[in-house]
């Protein structure tokens, strides 16, 4: 038995904000924003919706999605860098609202890397059979950290939420293999000052590029998998250039690598679990199918893993 998905959920706000929609506010345009990053629109949460709901509607989907209930959880971990408050944590928000058990709950602040390092600290707890069942969440409120005046970074980011539970699945399929890493010297090219995140793209750029790819291919082969193997490429939704660079690093087709970042821009701890279920839902990812994660968010951090889907 190895750590695999169980169910999944989702929360994707209503309000949709395009690229025409940005252009009345900012100097930007549509053709810019499209041809440099990829986004067509992106979902913005309304005021009276902050992480921990967003958390909560995902959550309670994913529970469902498996077959569980909420007293069938024993951690959740909250992938976030935008909590409702400093503390408490959204996992102990989420854990009272689910009417969990008082069992352990906390957040993990890996920026856009949080899912990859939730999913491979819930791995550790279930092969270990310290843990049944693992509820990871990525969740981000961007929005209410975007400078809707620095046309550099406010066209790229949206809010979302998605959730997976992990336990036990048949052998050969969950997780096959991980990478995690962090480099804190590169701190100073992505990070949210007083009130709004700052980013030096070009470093951050250079970054993403040469990790991802690096990243994606030791996964591979610590699964002891070739790059021919791989059905799915499912990388952090930030920019469609890196995205395209990690693909090609791995000579994959571009119909092997999911993109949702057109419609829902760069969700931070989100994206990759929100691309996966979308995936999923389309019938596009089915039953046994080998797929390679990998994300770079602030810190500088890095999370990637090779996942046979299935239970």
């Amino acid at each position: 038995m190895s750590a695999g998905i169980l169910g999944m959920g989702k929360f994707i706000p209503e309000h949709v904000v395009t690229n025409t929609d940005l252009e009345k506010v900012m100097d930007t345009s549509d053709e810019w924003i499209r041809t440099r990053t990829g986004i067509e629109e992106r979902r913005i949460a309304d005021d009276d919706t902050d992480t921990s709901d967003m958390a909560f509607a995902a959550a309670e989907q994913a529970i469902q999605n498996a077959g569980l209930t909420p007293a069938d959880i024993d951690l959740i971990l909250v992938a976030t860098v935008t909590p409702d408050h400093p503390f408490p944590s959204v996992a102990c928000l989420l854990q009272d609202r689910l009417g969990a058990r008082t069992i352990p709950a906390m957040d993990i602040s890996a920026a856009c890397s949080g899912f990859m390092y939730g999913m491979v600290t819930a791995k550790q707890f279930i092969d270990t059979d310290t843990f049944r069942h693992v509820l990871v969440v990525g969740v981000e409120k961007l929005s209410k950290i975007t400078d809707w005046e620095d046309r550099g970074t406010a066209v790229l980011f949206g809010d979302a939420a998605a959730a997976a539970v992990l336990g036990h699945v048949s052998d050969g399929k969950g997780i096959l293999s991980f990478e995690l890493g962090a480099d804190g010297s590169g701190s100073k090219y992505l990070y949210q000052d007083d009130k709004f995140i700052k980013m030096n793209g070009r470093e951050v750029f250079k970054f993403a590029v040469r990790q991802m790819g690096e990243s994606a291919v030791h996964v591979v082969e610590k699964a002891g998998l070739k790059k021919e193997d791989i059905d799915y490429l499912i990388p952090h939704q930030a920019n469609i250039r890196i995205m395209e660079a990690s693909r090609e690093r791995l000579e994959i087709p571009e119909e092997k690598m999911i993109k949702t970042i057109q419609k829902y821009g760069n969700t931070s701890a989100s994206s990759i679990p929100l691309a996966l279920l979308d995936a999923v839902e389309s019938g596009q990812i089915t039953d046994g199918d080998l797929i390679v994660m990998v994300g770079f968010g602030g810190g500088l951090t890095w999370g990637a893993l090779t996942l046979r889907w299935g239970k």
